[in-house]
């Protein structure tokens, strides 16, 4: 089976754009390139990849561009742009240039920005027109707290195709699941939007054992099916908690026990359609299907 991993970053700390990383775990807080993925990648049976922005800068989404043209097996990037720059249409256009076919999605990263309603300021409705228009996905990095904000900005762009990154990172290391469960449920009614099995692993609490995730997974197959959910490693970000092989086989066996048969979609066909990545999947074997 062909596996598509559909959210994964590399980053240089070195390049100076990564602030957030002063505050992360010691063990993230260095270089994570092509070289230190590939060989757990192949192991796994891994063969194809989204790259996502880890920094707020255009720049970073260029040395993306750079490391993807090194890495055979990234078939698209998400990157980063200024939504609320006066020509943020032209920006935009100079990144779809400058990659090459490979800019597949953009990413604020809402989760850090201090105004929990920023999603759905009116002034942003020119960014994400522009988003829709360019035929790019939206790549939703929110927590509990800009949930609302996402649901409105969905009413006002019905037609964006939008990703809610890392399930919208329940509160699963508190035990609470009522208020995240309700957002979902909204959430849910939005057809456009799919969300990502990724980055569970990294809520969990110590010493909460991994079965914890299970309500939660469960609830995402109930609410999205199996048609609008895709696998993401969320490595390195994972390395934290569990090495790569490790969080693949959790998400097929969880995926196996409440959705059977549908591997082939959530960890592939699905991040294929959504980010409209040039990767041929095999045909379904048809035999015995009425001519």
């Amino acid at each position: 089976m062909i596996i598509v991993d559909a959210h994964q970053h590399y980053w240089q700390p070195s390049r100076g754009d990564y602030g957030w990383l002063a505050h992360a775990p010691i063990a993230l807080q260095q270089a994570f390139l092509p070289a230190d993925l590939c060989a757990q990648r192949e192991a796994a049976g891994v063969t194809f990849s989204v790259l996502v922005q880890a920094a707020p800068t255009e720049e970073e989404t260029r040395y993306l561009f750079e490391l993807a043209r090194t890495d055979e097996a990234v078939v698209g990037v998400v990157g980063w742009v200024d939504l609320e720059a006066d020509d943020v249409g032209a920006r935009i256009d100079a990144l779809l240039r400058d990659g090459g076919g490979l800019l597949r999605g953009l990413r604020p990263m809402a989760q850090d920005i201090a105004d929990p309603d920023w999603l759905a300021r009116p002034s942003l409705d020119r960014a994400f027109d522009c988003i829709q228009d360019c035929g790019l996905a939206f790549d939703a990095l929110v927590g509990m707290p800009q949930l609302p904000a996402l649901c409105r900005r969905l009413l006002r762009n019905p037609q964006l195709s939008v990703v809610l990154d890392h399930a919208g990172k329940p509160a699963i290391a508190d035990g609470r699941f009522d208020q995240w469960t309700s957002w979902i449920d909204e959430l849910a009614q939005h057809p456009q939007l799919h969300c990502k099995l990724s980055g569970l692993l990294t809520l969990l609490g110590e010493p909460i054992h991994e079965d914890a995730i299970e309500p939660y997974v469960a609830d995402l197959f109930s609410h999205f099916g199996p048609e609008r959910l895709m696998w993401g490693s969320d490595w390195p970000v994972l390395t934290t908690h569990a090495d790569f092989g490790h969080w693949l086989r959790v998400a097929v066996m969880l995926t196996e026990r409440y959705a059977p048969g549908s591997q082939a979609d959530v960890f592939a066909a699905n991040a294929v359609r959504f980010y409209a990545l040039d990767v041929d999947l095999p045909v379904p074997d048809l035999v015995g299907a009425p001519p």
